[in-house]
């Protein structure tokens, strides 16, 4: 008889933004009357800017002729795209990363959860805490995770790095030596953001200690401070101990669309094995890239005219996340983020747990969040809010949380 991996089992309740979806639900059918206003999942709300939309029909009519039909897209992506992620994310920005070391995918959130594959199930991991569920998760079904303890709400296997309002949501280097580092900056869910030279300890702590950095760089587009990086590869050291995920979902609209790339490169070694050789290997035998026509549609988010389009985008959701931290700060909350991430970290009002201000918001206000809690121990008294939605439902929500 067959048997299931039971590892999957060791989940505890549901996907996080499965249960909001499910409450939320619930709360519709018995009020069919209220007017709900989403500032939860973080899913962009834009349509998707003009040049892309220009690139989008011109590849389907290629596609729709013999002479310029194209089939199943090459294990690494195209070299048109690779080629101008290359030079514009990081020649651009005194990064030395070759096409051939970007691994382009249907997104960078597959691919969070597919990287840790390519390891040993001995590895013992590190992620920030709160952090995106998905890293914890993927690495639970892999059996790397240990047992979970329902009172702390933690796997004894993980080495978890508390980031807080007293170290300004940046985690301090662990006391135990990781394998694997999960980094998200700018983070989800706090919106804190991390500066080159805090990010360069990081490098020199990993390259000491052998450990590999899976660095998250899905947000890097609002980034508006200078001391800011947009990339790991930034920092000296880089190439030997860093992976870095970067999606197309936030900068561009892409969340219905399906694009990203993951960038390993040649440097980075276990003993004499590559893990660029690794992750091709993994990549040729189980691709999950994108079809032809959506990494056109990416390539033109890298022309003069989609470049200038997508500004404007970004701009309109990081007003948003002003609109949202300025009037929560009005309401006389107490708030993090929102400058250099479409995500605003709050805390939620005494002796109220996360989940309770869930509640309270969906009921009082008909307005829909995060709950802290979701995203680790330490987000548990906090909330996140996202600056995906309209302009208009953004204003519409915080009067009413003003109201409560």
């Amino acid at each position: 008889m067959f048997k299931v991996n039971d590892n999957y089992l060791k989940l505890p309740g549901s996907y996080l933004f499965s249960t909001i979806g499910k409450k939320v639900k619930a709360y519709q059918e018995a009020h069919p009357d209220k007017e709900i206003i989403r500032l939860g999942i973080g899913d962009v709300t834009q349509p998707l800017a003009p040049a892309i939309i220009e690139a989008l029909h011109k590849a389907v009519d290629e596609m729709g002729k013999a002479e310029t039909f194209h089939g199943y897209a090459p294990d690494l992506g195209y070299e048109f795209l690779r080629n101008a992620i290359a030079k514009n994310d990081y020649a651009d920005r005194g990064c030395r990363i070759e096409a051939d070391e970007i691994f382009v995918s249907d997104g960078a959130k597959c691919d969070s959860g597919n990287i840790q594959e390519i390891f040993s199930i001995d590895n013992k991991i590190a992620v920030c805490d709160p952090v995106y569920p998905v890293y914890v998760d993927t690495n639970v079904m892999a059996g790397r995770t240990g047992v979970y303890d329902p009172a702390s709400e933690t796997w004894s296997d993980v080495i978890y790095m508390p980031c807080t309002a007293e170290n300004d949501f940046v985690p301090e280097l662990p006391r135990e030596t990781p394998d694997l580092i999960y980094l998200c900056f700018p983070n989800n869910p706090t919106g804190s953001a991390i500066t080159k030279d805090q990010l360069q300890v990081w490098v020199d702590y990993a390259n000491r200690v052998g450990a590999v950095i899976i660095y998250d760089a899905a947000y890097e587009a609002y980034i508006s401070e200078e001391n800011v990086p947009h990339s790991i590869y930034e920092c000296e050291g880089a190439r030997t101990c860093a992976i870095e995920l970067k999606s197309f979902s936030k900068n561009a609209g892409f969340t219905g669309t399906r694009l990203g790339y993951t960038v390993v490169p040649k440097d980075l070694k276990s003993g004499d094995v590559m893990l660029h050789s690794l992750w091709a290997r993994r990549h040729g035998t189980k691709y999950n890239g994108a079809p032809y026509i959506v990494q056109r549609a990416g390539e033109a988010v890298y022309s003069p005219e989609g470049k200038e389009q997508l500004k404007k985008q970004v701009a309109y959701y990081m007003n948003n996340a002003r609109v949202i931290k300025e009037g929560l700060q009005e309401a006389g909350y107490t708030v993090a983020g929102g400058v250099n991430a479409p995500y605003i970290w709050l805390k939620t009002p005494e002796k109220m747990t996360s989940w309770e201000f869930f509640d309270y918001l969906l009921e009082k206000a008909n307005v829909v969040g995060t709950p802290g809690s979701g995203f680790g121990p330490s987000g548990e008294g906090y909330f996140r809010l996202t600056a995906f939605g309209s302009y208009e439902n953004t204003v519409a929500a915080l009067e009413r949380i003003k109201k409560l």
